[in-house]
């Protein structure tokens, strides 16, 4: 199964190994660290290991859950940049996350493989300028987050800031999901909107 595991299926889809992760996304032109210590997890590494290094991020919808049963249905095809050993037996990862995917099927019990289709982030238009200038406002307020986001950008694409902020801001886990599933048009005007909503509550306006 391994060697054929980013062959397009009769589709066109993708077959990939899924990570599971807990009350986090990873978005398109973004990077994530995370601790694996789960066995079923540390098999989906292994899996990507040698088949490409690609994977699917894909968020559980229980994230106190140990055995995720239930996860969401669209997820981040990702890039695993970095895979290594911690002291504490698990696994230290960085993924670089590339574009989104939908599961069209998952296979498997603990440890899975999906077919994904993968979906154009289409063009985000006249709403970029707008969310930029509003994440520009928050992050004037918020100069460690700032130094963070430059530190964590990997891309040059203009969109990288705005999936930068949906991915570190402190939102919840569920508002997070919702901006994966936008297209980058109506993720563009939706930070545009809630980041201004966000520095009038923080600011008690």
């Amino acid at each position: 199964m391994a060697s054929s595991l980013f062959e397009p299926a009769s589709s066109g889809n993708l077959l990939l190994p899924v990570l599971p992760l807990r009350d986090v996304c990873l978005f398109p032109e973004a990077s994530l660290s995370v601790n694996v210590s789960r066995p079923a997890a540390a098999r989906s590494l292994e899996i990507a290991a040698r088949t490409g290094r690609r994977l699917l991020a894909l968020a559980q919808k229980d994230a106190s859950a140990e055995i995720p049963r239930e996860l969401h249905e669209l997820g981040t095809l990702a890039f695993l940049s970095e895979n290594q050993a911690d002291p504490e037996g698990g696994r230290r990862v960085e993924m670089d996350g590339q574009v989104r995917a939908r599961v069209v099927a998952l296979m498997g019990t603990d440890t899975q493989v999906a077919e994904v289709e993968v979906l154009a982030e289409g063009d985000p238009g006249d709403e970029w300028g707008p969310a930029v200038e509003a994440l520009a406002r928050y992050l004037h307020s918020h100069a460690e987050l700032r130094e963070f986001l430059q530190q964590q950008r990997r891309s040059e694409q203009p969109m990288s800031w705005v999936n930068l902020a949906c991915q570190h801001l402190p939102i919840t886990s569920t508002a997070r999901q919702k901006l994966l599933e936008s297209d980058a048009r109506s993720r563009c005007l939706k930070i545009s909107r809630g980041l201004d909503a966000l520095l009038r509550k923080e600011h008690g306006a």
